[in-house]
């Protein structure tokens, strides 16, 4: 599998994020996934950590990476750089929907809320 059509990727979703996997173990990748998702205004990913580096291109929309205490702005062709087990949270604070894709240095991610306890994902990763 060279060339994928995005546009046939299946969609998951959580309340007011849309996902895609764009690649990732399916595709036959053994350290690398990456995501596609949409995260509507008000709305954010959970609070949560990976226990690999993460590094996330926005392509539209303004937000917060909530991190080390911290939040941070951003808007449109930014690059959010997270590092291994960092708890982080990315916020739409815009009007308009936020487009990012995310790259992992794992595959499948696994995905933990800041307790420790694992979270389960609605899509393959």
């Amino acid at each position: 599998m060279y060339v994928l059509d995005n546009r046939q990727r299946t969609e998951a979703s959580l309340p007011g994020l849309s996902h895609h996997t764009l690649a990732g173990s399916a595709e036959g990748l053994a350290q690398l996934s990456v995501w596609r998702q949409t995260i509507e205004p008000g709305s954010a990913t959970p609070p949560h950590r990976h226990d690999c580096e993460e590094v996330v291109v926005v392509g539209q929309g303004r937000g917060e990476l909530r991190i080390g205490g911290g939040a941070h702005a951003f808007g449109p062709d930014s690059t959010l750089v997270i590092p291994r087990n960092a708890d982080h949270q990315i916020v739409n604070t815009g009007s308009e929907p936020l487009t990012i894709i995310a790259a992992f240095a794992m595959t499948p991610v696994e995905v933990f809320l800041p307790d420790g306890q694992a979270f389960p994902l609605p899509w393959a990763s």
